[in-house]
């Protein structure tokens, strides 16, 4: 009698690692980028904007907003939560921070004449992802948007600025309660010493139909992102390997099953 020995049959594959997609945030903070530039909030409100973390706001009953997002007044009357995702592991969120609401009026608006203060927190700090309001002081509390009837599509700028430890208020900026005003945002910026802006976001609101001619602003297409194109590239080249690498080891698998019986034989 024959028997035959049946020997298991390892196939090694050899198959590089996947490489790993961008991560959202920073595909978010180009598009960021993309909207402040589009919308003329760079360079006439901020000479340069560079962030290394992706702003969120949520409003109530709204949701996340997203850059350049139109909304009414009643939508956004109530206290907004904020929150940061940095841009990768090599940043680190930590001490205080500035925080600045100010309507930078339609596109075209000319900034050196300021912008309306609608809200101005000093010392917020950051918990987990939670930009805390605990503890700091809120020169100006949470004014929602107020555009003059016909004026056309404000833009509410949310910024978020290190505040390092030098730094310093204007004294007329300086405690808490104070009402909303004009002041311009690039000079309050440079005079009280602030740090970078680590991120930001903005959104419109109008009320009625502009009476005046507003410059058109054009959108943003995520196609013309670098990130975006890399993500999808990096997504595709992944399914091709995946679908690779699952066509080797049904191969594997099969010829294993046909050279069993002859190794067993052999072996004999």
């Amino acid at each position: 009698m024959i028997y035959f020995k049946l020997t298991t049959i390892v196939l090694p594959l050899c198959a590089g690692p996947f490489v790993q997609a961008q991560s959202n945030s920073t595909i978010g903070i180009e598009a960021v980028v993309a909207h402040f530039l589009q919308s003329g909030l760079v360079p006439a409100l901020l000479p340069t904007f560079a962030p290394t973390a992706l702003l969120t706001v949520s409003y109530k009953g709204l949701g996340n907003i997203s850059p350049g997002q139109a909304v009414t007044r009643d939508q956004v009357l109530n206290l907004p939560s904020l929150s940061v995702t940095p841009a990768n592991s090599s940043v680190i969120l930590g001490g205080k921070y500035t925080m600045i609401m100010a309507d930078a009026g339609p596109p075209g608006t000319d900034e050196s004449h300021g912008q309306r203060r609608h809200w101005l927190v000093n010392g917020a700090t950051i918990s987990g992802t939670n930009v805390s309001m605990a503890g700091a002081t809120a020169v100006t509390q949470y004014l929602p948007p107020n555009p003059p009837v016909g004026s056309g599509p404000h833009r509410y700028a949310i910024l978020l600025f290190a505040q390092p430890a030098d730094f310093l208020a204007p004294p007329s900026l300086s405690k808490p309660n104070t009402g909303g005003g004009i002041f311009i945002v690039e000079d309050y910026v440079r005079s009280s010493k602030l740090g970078p802006l680590v991120a930001a976001t903005y959104f419109t609101s109008q009320q009625g139909i502009a009476t005046l001619s507003v410059p058109p602003t054009s959108a943003v297409a995520s196609e013309t992102l670098s990130g975006w194109n890399k993500a999808v590239a990096t997504k595709t080249a992944g399914a091709t390997t995946e679908k690779t690498n699952t066509g080797l080891v049904a191969t594997g698998n099969s010829l294993a099953l046909f050279l069993a019986p002859i190794l067993g034989f052999l072996a004999l």
